[in-house]
């Protein structure tokens, strides 16, 4: 194994950790990262991450803005230092819900309430694992929950990304979903209806005849929760693999997915030429969506060829 170098703690971990210096002179000592922190989550709890800014943490709180860069030297750090916030820690609960299954769906239940106490922390972009305090809390209750399980450790972390990536793309749908209804002014149901009615007008059975099929079945009007049904169907395949795995079967695992041309995909003759498989599929597309027009209007002019026949 080669010998890694202790890296240097960027200062956003660093203040996570509370291992950054502070400063020793400032314009008041009442100024704190946590007050900064806490007044730059409640701007985007009220407005939005994008409302979040060094000059309008500062204006909230009654400085100016250079007096925050003595704290949190730069906007990625402010908005890393909010994220720890606002995803908070795991609770006690969630860690001694039972066995190895109902601790996950506990923690997939919280993470969901997080993401709706707090939207703007699903904008926050993705830079590798997770390296703060209370993120590491929630990796720890995870990997922890199957800790009485066959698995090996980078397994259990597997699973967990399965609820992790589960309660994320819930909370995105429903944050969505929230956004929609403060400003539509509408329910959860009356946006359904909307949608479903949407659908039928524009999805046919002629070019989508599964989707229209779904459609016409009421399958989006089920009142029932497709993400957690979801979750219990992967986590169903788990406790099977669990079970597997404890009676000596163990599958071979796949290697990490990468894009199939990486090593082509910067040649400007290759890129031409997916260009042209696109305009191509295109225009086939278009192609069957006239064909399926003349069609309809063939079987219309011969009905009334019938009728006045």
């Amino acid at each position: 194994m080669v010998d890694v170098e202790e890296p240097e703690l960027p200062r956003g971990i660093a203040l996570a950790w509370g291992v950054a210096a502070n400063p020793q002179r400032g314009p008041k000592r009442e100024m704190s990262v946590e007050r900064i922190v806490e007044a730059a989550v409640d701007i985007a709890d009220a407005e939005g991450l994008g409302a979040v800014s060094m000059a309008a943490v500062a204006a909230r709180l009654g400085y100016t803005p250079m007096s925050l860069y003595r704290y949190v030297s730069a906007k990625d750090d402010l908005v890393l230092l909010m994220q720890e916030e606002a995803t908070g820690l795991p609770t006690e609960e969630s860690r001694n819900a039972g066995g190895w299954r109902a601790q996950l769906e506990a923690l997939y239940r919280e993470q969901v309430q997080a993401y709706l106490r707090h939207p703007w922390v699903l904008e926050v972009p993705i830079r590798g694992i997770p390296s703060t305090p209370n993120s590491a809390a929630w990796m720890d209750a995870g990997i922890r929950a199957l800790a009485e399980t066959p698995l090996t450790h980078d397994e259990r972390l597997a699973v967990l990304l399965i609820v992790t990536g589960a309660a994320r793309w819930t909370g995105i749908v429903l944050a969505s979903y929230a956004r929609l209804e403060r400003e539509r002014g509408m329910g959860d149901h009356e946006i359904a209806r909307y949608e479903d009615a949407l659908f039928r007008s524009l999805i046919s059975a002629e070019a989508y005849p599964a989707l229209r099929e779904a459609i016409d079945a009421g399958a989006f009007l089920d009142e029932s929760d497709p993400f957690a049904f979801g979750l219990e169907r992967s986590l169903d395949g788990v406790a099977q693999y669990i079970d597997a795995v404890a009676g000596g079967d163990r599958p071979a695992r796949a290697p990490w997915q990468g894009l199939d041309d990486a090593e082509i995909s910067d040649d400007k003759r290759y890129r031409e030429a997916q260009k042209a498989v696109r305009d191509a599929e295109k225009g086939l597309r278009d192609a069957h969506r006239m064909l399926r027009q003349t069609a309809r209007e063939a079987r219309d002019r011969r009905s009334r060829q019938r009728a006045d026949g």
